[in-house]
C-alpha cells in the first residue's frame, strides 16, 4: 500500500503477486491494497485460502470482487489460469523430460509474464493470454537448472523458440465434427 501510495499519477495497469505468509498475518491489510491493484498472480492454494473457496472458478469470483479485474492462477506444473470478465484462458505447463529444480518457477512465470505485458504495452485480455505463455515458457526455462542457471543467458531467440512449442503444444488443425 505504501507503493501505492506513492504514485503522483495512476499507473496504466498495477499488478501485485502474494503469498500465503501475508494471509495468515495481514489479510485485512492485504484486501485493503486488493482493491487498488488490476492484476493479481497467486497459486492455486493462495487463491483457495484467499477466497474460501475450493473451486478455482468460484474463488475467481471472489477474488475479483476484492479489486482486481486480472486473477492468473498458478498451478505449477499444470499451468496456468487468467480469469477476466471477458473469459477464462488456460494455458498448460510445457512438458519437460527433466524438472531438475522447481524453485523460483512462479516468480519466473510473473517476471516473464510482466515483462510481455511491459513490452507490448497492451493490457488486453487478449494480449494476457499471450504473456501467459511467455510466463509459461520463462518458468520452463528456470525449472531446467538450479538457480537463475538456466535464465541468466537466455535471448530472444531462445525464448521464441520456447514460445512456439507451446503453440505447437496447443494447436489442432483439423475441423471437429459430431
Amino acid at each position: 500500500m505504501q507503493v501505492i501510495n506513492q504514485l503522483t499519477s495512476k499507473p496504466k495497469l498495477i499488478a501485485m503477486d502474494t503469498m500465503n505468509f501475508w494471509m495468515d498475518i495481514a489479510m485485512d491489510s492485504l484486501k485493503k491494497v486488493l482493491k487498488k491493484i488490476d492484476l493479481l498472480t497467486i497459486n492455486e492454494e493462495e487463491a483457495r485460502q484467499l477466497s474460501g473457496e475450493h473451486s478455482l472458478v468460484k474463488a475467481a469470483k471472489v477474488i475479483h470482487a476484492m479489486g482486481p479485474q486480472f486473477l492468473v492462477i498458478k498451478k505449477g506444473e499444470h499451468g496456468a489460469l487468467l480469469f477476466h470478465e471477458e473469459g477464462v484462458f488456460f494455458a498448460p505447463a510445457l512438458p519437460l523430460e527433466e524438472v531438475f529444480d522447481p524453485t523460483g518457477a512462479g516468480d519466473t512465470f510473473a517476471g516473464g509474464f510482466m515483462g510481455y505485458i511491459a513490452a507490448t504495452g497492451d493490457i488486453s485480455f487478449t494480449n494476457m493470454k499471450r504473456a501467459i505463455i511467455y510466463g509459461s515458457a520463462m518458468a520452463s526455462f528456470c525449472v531446467e537448472q538450479f538457480s537463475i542457471k538456466a535464465i541468466e543467458n537466455l535471448n530472444k531467440e531462445a525464448i521464441n523458440k520456447r514460445v512456439s512449442e507451446f503453440e505447437s503444444l496447443t494447436r489442432f488443425d483439423t475441423e471437429l465434427e459430431w
